[in-house]
């Protein structure tokens, strides 16, 4: 069993920066794909971007690049999301995923991951 904790959130002004962290509870966490997505309400759960196993590979969305950045250190079981130039339409409910295989790439589909964090709140103010 896998346990994500994501940390980070909160409010900012348009123009600002945050960094998401997602803390994975298991024992060999270089074994897993790591992604974060977010949900805005009323909308479905989108992709934000996504990491291998040892960072390697890393795909973004269109909406996010260039302006988020996503690293992992295996080390410390942690995989972050430095998120700059925020944007209002950047706010949402941010979750970090966990998927030992992929099926497909860039794994941006949320039924290829196995595990899930409860989310954590990014608010971005115009």
């Amino acid at each position: 069993q896998v346990q994500l904790v994501e940390s980070g959130g909160g409010l900012v002004q348009a123009g600002g920066s945050l960094r998401l962290s997602c803390a994975a509870s298991v024992r060999d966490f270089s074994s897993y794909y790591m992604a974060w997505f977010r949900q805005a309400p009323g909308k479905e759960r989108e992709f934000v971007s996504c990491i291998s196993w040892t960072g390697v590979n890393i795909y973004y969305a269109d909406s996010v690049k260039g302006r988020f950045t996503i690293s992992r250190d295996n080390a410390k079981n942690t995989v972050y999301l430095q998120m700059n130039s925020l944007k209002p339409e950047d706010t949402a409910v941010y979750y970090c995923a966990a998927a030992r295989a992929v099926t497909k790439l860039p794994p941006d589909r949320t039924t290829l991951y196995d595990y899930w964090g409860q989310g954590t709140q990014v608010t971005v103010s115009s």
